[in-house]
């Protein structure tokens, strides 16, 4: 696996593989568990294809009760734990470990309760985010985060991740959509967080959960915000000679005040891959391509309309079109739906990646990413979400020549440097797991990550949950619980101690 670090298998675990598979068929009877190496291989990774690994077992639980007990016998027995949703993860956040039950929440598929009276549903970690939506489409609603995924990702995952899609600009990511879940910790216990209510008083605990990439507990229930479709959507398509004007044009439209339900931009390379996959009549003659959407009261989008053509004209556009119908602005829209498979086309493999940066960064970022590809030698297409200066850059690379995957590697790290060089972060929406997982220090000093693992301390005392993800290095809660005495005196005497 190209050298990735994962943690040590536990031996005594793998010893007693036949006893725990037949110990987790009493857990959870008939075809839930999978302990064949063929039936096991569909697990061996997640969208991040580049690393494999089969799990000591895959168990399929359908109710909340199996996960508890799958859990606190997990917890009892010592043995690993990785959850899995629907496997888009593209940080390898489900990776297995060969010493580690994988958990798979896909039989966690419906949906729970629809409640308009207090604009929410409640569902299982398995419904997808187009699932909620075509579930209250009839009655004029819709759940606003839409990943590219959305007709594949799951809600739990989105739980995990903390996802957002191209409507986060106005809508806001996960977390901002989510009321409550229900979490089965790692000893079994069944708590529940948030809910139909007002945010209640004390922790904020519910935030702590979303994005903590499956490392604090198990999501079976989710609680989901649904918001009312707008009165109207129309959308711009603005090519640019230049990727930097495109830049300039996504500052210019924030700093007047302008919050478009989304702003995308794709380059020349995503534009060509995109256009070839779905015919929808983008211009190819440009190096940069906006889609700005502007939603609500038909009068307010007519004068933002007005506003944003006369910003994007300043900025040297030179192609502009404005959706006149429904089916025109969900063409617009199609291609880039479809950016990521197009990109397919043009190489054998691809490395996504997921950085954010500060919105007025955006010149200078796309043009040390040029530089970085002519280091690299390797091609790089750019699809993101340009309006919350999230970057999806894809890094092109053919993982049969030698030594491609490395540099595609490298490269991709240096792109993430790149952004906490400029006062951006690691992930916007894809998280850590082992893809950015020893960049973590580029962002975060020893004392910063102490902290975040002592979190992770109190919901997982053993440190079973999905170990090897995150953190670059693993640590026993028993070493961060550590206090250092120096001649028999505590440090600080006078805080009170619990």
């Amino acid at each position: 696996m190209t050298g990735l670090r994962l943690p040590e298998a536990d031996e005594r675990v793998l010893a007693r593989r036949e006893e725990i598979v037949a110990d987790l068929k009493a857990i959870v009877p008939g075809e839930g568990v999978i302990a064949t190496e063929r039936g096991m291989r569909p697990y061996e990774s997640d969208a991040l294809t580049a690393y494999r690994q089969l799990p000591l077992v895959v168990v399929l639980p359908s109710t909340t009760e199996q996960v508890a007990a799958i859990l606190r016998y997990c917890h009892d027995n010592e043995i690993r734990v990785v959850p899995r949703g629907s496997g888009t993860s593209l940080s390898g956040g489900s990776l297995p470990l060969q010493d580690a039950v994988l958990l798979g929440m896909g039989k966690f598929n419906r949906i729970l309760e629809v409640d308009y009276a207090n604009r929410c549903a409640v569902v299982q970690p398995g419904v997808t985010n187009l699932g909620i939506t075509r579930a209250v489409e009839q009655d004029g609603f819709y759940y606003a985060p839409d990943p590219s995924s959305q007709i594949a990702c799951s809600i739990g995952g989105n739980v995990g991740e903390n996802s957002g899609g191209v409507h986060c600009l106005k809508y806001g990511l996960t977390t901002n959509n989510v009321l409550g879940v229900e979490l089965v910790l790692i000893t079994g216990e069944i708590v529940r967080l948030g809910g139909k209510h007002l945010d209640a008083g004390g922790l904020d605990l519910l935030s702590v959960v979303i994005g903590s990439e499956g490392l604090l507990g198990v999501v079976t229930e989710v609680t989901v915000r649904l918001l009312k479709k707008p009165d109207t959507a129309r959308a711009l398509l603005v090519g640019f000679p230049t990727s930097e004007d495109a830049g300039d044009c996504v500052a210019r439209i924030i700093g007047q005040g302008i919050i478009p339900a989304a702003i995308e931009m794709m380059d020349r390379d995503a534009i060509a891959a995109a256009e070839a996959f779905v015919n929808v009549g983008y211009p190819l003659d440009v190096e940069a391509l906006l889609i700005v959407e502007l939603d609500g009261p038909e009068a307010e989008c007519a004068h933002l309309l007005g506003e944003v053509e006369a910003i994007a004209r300043d900025c040297r556009a030179v192609t502009l079109r404005v959706s006149q119908s429904e089916e025109e602005r969900l063409g617009f829209w199609a291609g880039r739906k479809a950016a990521f498979p197009a990109v397919g086309r043009l190489s054998p493999d691809y490395l996504c990646m997921d950085g954010t940066i500060p919105r007025k960064e955006l010149p200078l970022v796309l043009s040390r990413m040029r530089e970085l590809s002519q280091k690299y030698g390797l091609r790089v297409a750019n699809v993101f979400h340009a309006g919350d200066g999230n970057l999806h850059p894809l890094i092109l690379y053919d993982a049969n020549k030698e030594g491609e995957l490395d540099a595609a590697e490298a490269f991709g790290a240096d792109i993430l440097r790149l952004c906490v060089e400029v006062g951006g972060v690691l992930t916007g929406e894809h998280g850590v797991g082992i893809e950015k997982r020893d960049l973590m220090p580029e962002m975060f000093d020893e004392v910063d990550l102490a902290q975040q693992l002592r979190v992770k301390c109190a919901f997982d005392d053993k440190g079973l949950l999905n170990p090897g993800k995150v953190f670059p290095t693993l640590h026993r809660c028993a070493e961060l619980g550590r206090m250092h005495v120096s001649g028999g005196v505590l440090p600080f005497p006078d805080l009170p101690r619990f």
